[in-house]
């Protein structure tokens, strides 16, 4: 095809000509398109190039035409740059001073109407933005259909499957299946890719239900996400042995739940307020949302206080975290289902006093309060099967996956934990609630029309869960040993070291491995070793050697792992040593940069409480062992500790009868 730019024949209609100068025929080349113009998929106002490339004889004219065949103002170059409102198609013309001209193909730009936008630095892989409705229950005969939708530059392409088989023909945003029967039951997917990338839509499952039993609504969630603290190696107070499994169980049992989980070990202050902070960020509208805490606790003036690592003696509250602060700003986030679990002790400071200064919000019926034990009482941990735990989170840990309402899973917990003689009489599971739904932790979730809030959840989850890939190193003397990452805690990291190829010079191959800066290993204290190893021995893979990086949270610039191959060189009989490093940067949480938070102003809480008593410095380690005693999770209660005006101030108002305490100071 032809074009001369000085006829006024119709766009699609030009004529042939032939070029002469002279008596010489001169041979011109065709234009041809080397590179097409690529369709895309967009929200509104968004960026779009869309270019060709073309090669032919001389400098190349390019004019855009749209959908309707008008020339694009101005689109006079190889390079189309457009933001639209709605979707348009077009094409662009090639033409050389010879009057040659060719067409590209027809591409579209189109334009998705939605409350949605792309993420941060996204390079054009399909992002998936509706997802087919997670269940339906049809009648026989009635027609199937399930939609998913997703931008992409390029335009991504779709194919369903069915049961793991795929559905040829089936390849559109819309899967339509009329006349539905026993043939089309099951778990539909959606595979959604372009030339960068291919996704997989969440599953849908398809049930027929008879015409008189068609079950009721499934209620549904949004999205489903829980923080998890546990403190144990406290400065100034008893540590605990219990939170480290408490914490990763039920981590790992939230997960086969869909929960999307944060898990932290000891914390200050400044790092528990900035993860509340956090899971604060993920919380919306239709959320699930679960907030646990093992640790030393305590109650004063009708508020319940979680103590820091780093709170000093005698517990302030300034030092401490308000948990009906924690929960009134959940409530604000309006999420569809708040749950608060704490396995820590609530004795009281002081019994008198009003209630709580902060006032609640209006009844929403969606909030679920479960203490381990009731008010001015203790909470226990105890060794069962040779590992420590509280005895709330045991029975906890028994029943969270039943697919029951919340309340009732608390209720056969507070059944269990009442049977137990180890705490007959001393601790007894206190359960507050306002639900108006028999909500469940089972509960699906559901994203239809919520994408946008779930992939801004889904950014600031994946920031405080970056795990570094494996590693393939290459010594000089032949040896490869290879860097494998596990996540055991959101701010523990587990580093394995194993020898993957050797040399023939090479015997006795030692693997170290050491981390710049150093970090500090909380597990190494006495009586922690068993269960620790336990832990690794899940995670592993017959490693050489292995590295516990803790409490990353604290960690201000990269990480470098440091790689020591001790050997015995063959021939010359000398051991020697070669050494590797490797940048890992800021893994799990140390990417959300806890140390650079905003100090909160807690000058509303800032009541300071002083208690007299004799300086008491013997430690729980004294006692006498006993295979089934249970320890308490708060200070030292395990003494009589009288209380004398002229005794130095302690954390230990516990064991104190109430008229024997001096006054608060405030």
């Amino acid at each position: 095809m032809t074009y001369c730019p000085d006829r006024a024949a119709p766009l699609w209609s030009r004529p042939f000509h032939t070029l002469k100068q002279g008596p010489t025929v001169m041979t011109v080349e065709e234009v041809v398109i080397v590179q097409q113009p690529k369709s895309v998929c967009v929200p509104q106002k968004y960026p779009v190039t869309l270019s060709v490339q073309a090669v032919g004889t001389g400098p190349l004219r390019y004019q855009w035409f749209d959908g309707q065949q008008i020339e694009v103002p101005c689109a006079t170059e190889s390079r189309l740059q457009v933001s639209l409102k709605k979707s348009e198609s077009y094409i662009c013309r090639v033409s050389d001073q010879y009057c040659n001209c060719i067409f590209s193909i027809w591409v579209r730009v189109k334009v998705l109407n939605l409350p949605v936008g792309v993420p941060p630095g996204w390079r054009g892989e399909p992002y998936i933005i509706v997802q087919p409705t997670p269940q339906q229950s049809v009648r026989h005969g009635d027609t199937i259909m399930l939609k998913c939708l997703a931008f992409g530059m390029p335009s991504p392409q779709y194919q369903w499957y069915h049961n793991g088989h795929l559905l040829p023909k089936k390849s559109n945003e819309i899967l339509e299946i009329k006349s539905a029967k026993a043939d089309h039951v099951g778990s539909y997917l959606c595979s959604v890719s372009n030339v960068l990338e291919e996704r997989w839509s969440e599953a849908a499952e398809i049930t027929l239900a008879t015409p008189d039993n068609l079950p009721a609504p499934t209620l549904t969630a949004t999205d489903k996400v829980a923080l998890l603290i546990g403190n144990l190696n406290y400065t100034h107070h008893p540590r605990l042995m219990a939170p480290i499994m408490d914490v990763h169980e039920l981590a790992s049992l939230l997960q086969q739940l869909g929960f999307r989980v944060v898990s932290l070990l000891d914390l200050t202050l400044q790092e528990m307020e900035a993860a509340i902070d956090k899971f604060l960020q993920l919380l919306d509208r239709g959320v699930y949302a679960v907030f646990y805490y093992a640790g030393h606790g305590y109650e004063h003036l009708g508020r319940n206080y979680l103590v820091a690592i780093d709170a000093p003696r005698p517990y302030r509250t300034v030092n401490c975290v308000c948990v009906q602060r924690v929960m009134c700003n959940m409530q604000e986030r309006r999420a569809q289902l708040n749950v608060i679990l704490l396995d820590t002790c609530r004795k009281w400071y002081k019994q008198s006093g009003p209630t709580s200064e902060i006032n609640p919000l209006a009844p929403l019926g969606n909030t679920v309060y479960g203490y381990a034990t009731t008010e001015d009482a203790e909470a226990f941990e105890v060794q069962d099967g040779g590992k420590s735990t509280g005895i709330f989170t045991k029975y906890l840990n028994k029943y969270i996956l039943q697919p029951q309402k919340v309340t009732h899973i608390l209720e056969q917990v507070s059944e269990d934990l009442g049977k137990d003689q180890l705490v007959s009489g001393r601790q007894v599971v206190e359960i507050k609630h306002t639900l108006k739904e028999p909500r469940a932790l089972t509960d699906p979730v559901g994203t239809a029309g919520h994408t946008m809030e779930l992939r801004l959840r889904d950014a600031c989850w994946r920031q405080a869960n970056v795990l570094p890939g494996r590693k393939l190193l290459d010594f000089p003397c032949g040896v490869q040993v290879e860097l494998s990452f596990s996540a055991l805690f959101s701010n523990i990291l587990l580093v394995f070291g194993t020898v993957r190829n050797s040399s023939p010079m090479v015997q006795d191959c030692i693997v170290d491995l050491h981390s710049e800066p150093v970090m500090e290993d909380i597990f190494s204290g006495p009586g922690r070793s068993d269960e620790m190893h336990s832990l690794l021995l899940s995670k592993a893979d017959n490693p050489d050697c292995s590295l516990r990086l803790c409490c990353l949270q604290r960690l201000e610039r990269s990480l470098v792992i440091k790689v020591e191959l001790h050997y015995t060189h063959r021939d010359r009989k000398l051991r020697l040593t070669e050494c590797r490093e490797v940048d890992i940067g800021r893994p799990l949480i140390a990417s959300g940069r806890f140390s650079h938070r905003r100090p909160a102003d807690r000058r509303q809480e800032a009541v300071q409480h002083t208690v007299g008593h004799k300086s008491n410095t013997r430690q729980s380690s004294h006692l006498p062992a006993h295979h089934a005693r249970p320890s308490t999770r708060k200070a030292e209660n395990v003494y009589q500790i009288s209380v004398s005006a002229a005794s130095a101030s302690s954390n230990e108002p516990e064991e104190n009868d109430e008229n024997d305490l001096h006054e608060f100071t405030v």
